[in-house]
C-alpha cells in the first residue's frame, strides 16, 4: 500500500511539474496573479499564443488563448492575460502590430478615461497594417511605375549604345582628350621656359627706366637751348637759299646767265678743253715753253 502511494504520488508530481515546464515555456507566471480580458479581430494576422502584451513598449502581459468564433464567423478572439496592479481606462484598444520580422504584438493604447474596464471585458480592437502590407499598398504601385521607367530608360540606352554616332563621338572625346594633354605639357614646358623670359623683360624694363632717364635728360637740356635764335637763323638761311635759287631760275642775273647762256656755257667749255690740250702739250715740250740757261 505504501508503495502504491509513493508512485501516485510521484506521478502527481510529474505532472504538476509537466504543467508548470510547458506553462513555463508558454511564458505563463501561473504564480503571478492576473486578470483576463478579451479582444475580437478580423484579422488576427499571425498572432500566436504567449505573443506579449505590450504598454508604452514594456511587457505587461501576453495572449494566453487565441479560438476561432464560429458562432461569429470572421472573427477571431484573443484572451489578454495582464497584469492585475494594471487597471485599463475604458476605450483601451488592443492593437496587433507587426515588426520587421512579420512576429505579431498586441499593444494597448489607453485613453485619458477615469472609469476603468471590468475585468473579463472585451476590448476595443484592431488590426495595424505591417509592414509588408504598407509596402504591398503604398510602395509596389509606385515601383511598378518606375519598373516602366527603367525598362524604357533601358531600351532607349539600347538605342543609344547601338547608334555608331555614339562610337564616333566617344572617338572623338578620346581626340580631344589627348589634345587637350598634349597642349597642357606644351604649356608646363612654357611655364618652365618662362623665368629666362621673365628676367629678360626686367632687364628691358631696367633699360626702358635708363632710357626715360637719359630722355628726361635729354628734354631738359632741348629746354635750356636757344631754340628760338636757333629757329630764327634757320628761316634765315632758308630765305637766303630761297633767294639765291630765284636768282639762279632768272635769266637777267649774272647767276641766271651763267645757268641759262648757253654761249657762255659753250665759250667756258672750249676754253676747259684749250687749257687742256695746252697742259697736254707742255708735258709733252716743256722746252718749248720753260728755257733753262746755264751760267
Amino acid at each position: 500500500m505504501k508503495k502504491e502511494l509513493t508512485i501516485g504520488f510521484c506521478v502527481v508530481v510529474a505532472l504538476f511539474a509537466l504543467f508548470l515546464g510547458i506553462n513555463f515555456l508558454k511564458g505563463i507566471n501561473i504564480f503571478k496573479a492576473a486578470n483576463y480580458y478579451y479582444a475580437t479581430y478580423t484579422n488576427a494576422a499571425g498572432l500566436q499564443v504567449s505573443a506579449p502584451v505590450m504598454l508604452n513598449g514594456y511587457k505587461v502581459g501576453q495572449v494566453r488563448e487565441i479560438n476561432y468564433e464560429y458562432d461569429n464567423l470572421g472573427h477571431v478572439k484573443a484572451e489578454l492575460s495582464i497584469d492585475r496592479a494594471l487597471k485599463l481606462p475604458k476605450g483601451t484598444m488592443a492593437v496587433i502590430e507587426q515588426d520587421l520580422l512579420g512576429t505579431a504584438t498586441v499593444v494597448l493604447h489607453p485613453t485619458a478615461a477615469t472609469t476603468f474596464e471590468e475585468v473579463g471585458a472585451t476590448l476595443k480592437s484592431e488590426t495595424a497594417s505591417g509592414m509588408m502590407e504598407a509596402v504591398q499598398q503604398k510602395l509596389m504601385p509606385n515601383l511598378e511605375g518606375l519598373f516602366v521607367q527603367v525598362d524604357s530608360l533601358v531600351r532607349s540606352l539600347n538605342v543609344l549604345a547601338s547608334n555608331p554616332a555614339l562610337t564616333t563621338s566617344v572617338n572623338r572625346l578620346d581626340a580631344i582628350t589627348l589634345h587637350i594633354e598634349r597642349t597642357l605639357k606644351t604649356i608646363n614646358a612654357s611655364m618652365k621656359s618662362l623665368p629666362p623670359v621673365m628676367n629678360n623683360v626686367n632687364d628691358i624694363s631696367d633699360n626702358l627706366k635708363v632710357m626715360s632717364g637719359a630722355l628726361a635728360e635729354l628734354s631738359s637740356d632741348l629746354k635750356e637751348l636757344p631754340i628760338d635764335t636757333t629757329m630764327q637763323n634757320v628761316a634765315a638761311l632758308s630765305a637766303n637759299l630761297k633767294t639765291l635759287s630765284e636768282s639762279l631760275n632768272r635769266t637777267d642775273s649774272s647767276l641766271g646767265l651763267i645757268t641759262h647762256d648757253r654761249a657762255l656755257y659753250d665759250n667756258l667749255n672750249n676754253c676747259a678743253a684749250s687749257l687742256d690740250s695746252l697742259l697736254i702739250d707742255v708735258k709733252r715740250n716743256p722746252k718749248r715753253y720753260i728755257s733753262i740757261k746755264l751760267l
